[in-house]
């Protein structure tokens, strides 16, 4: 018997995937979020697939052998990186980072010269150092959830 090389890939988010996207928003390594903390601010599948059908949260998934591994979405209107969430399993080999990548220029393409998102403050945190390296600085600014406002100036 053979085996393949898992297969990877990334492609533009689905509205019928977001009760998936829920479930997956729970079980990340840092800051997860429970479903039921999700529906608690207003978050459900239903209201995250209807953001999807208006257009205005473009999102990005990674499948790895047909399994969501991650996701990342942005707010179309403001420029805001809402969330990237990825399994603990798939973190450090890149997909975060194409991820956000691949929202990043579709904000681009809507106009967005400046994108911005809420990451903790606390240097332990992986998404501390993450989006720091990819060239996102601080603002000064915090959100209303206490979390650093970081930006990235597009060219």
């Amino acid at each position: 018997m053979t085996t393949h090389p898992a297969s990877i890939t990334f492609h533009a988010a689905k509205e019928e995937d977001t009760p998936a996207f829920i479930e997956l928003r729970g079980k990340t390594r840092q800051n997860a979020i429970p479903k039921e903390r999700l529906a608690e601010v207003g978050i459900t599948a239903d209201s995250w697939a209807e953001m999807m059908r208006s257009g205005s949260l473009p999102g990005q998934v990674c499948h790895h052998d047909g399994q969501l591994v991650g996701y990342c979405f942005g707010e179309r209107d403001t420029g805001e990186i809402i969330v990237l969430a990825l399994l603990p399993e798939f973190e450090g080999l890149g997909i975060g980072k194409t991820l956000l990548e691949l929202v990043m220029a579709e904000l681009r393409a809507q106009g967005h010269q400046r994108l911005f998102l809420g990451c903790s403050s606390d240097p332990a945190s992986r998404s501390y150092g993450f989006y720091r390296y990819l060239g996102w600085t601080a603002t000064g600014e915090t959100d209303k959830y206490g979390d650093d406002v970081l930006e990235f100036m597009l060219n």
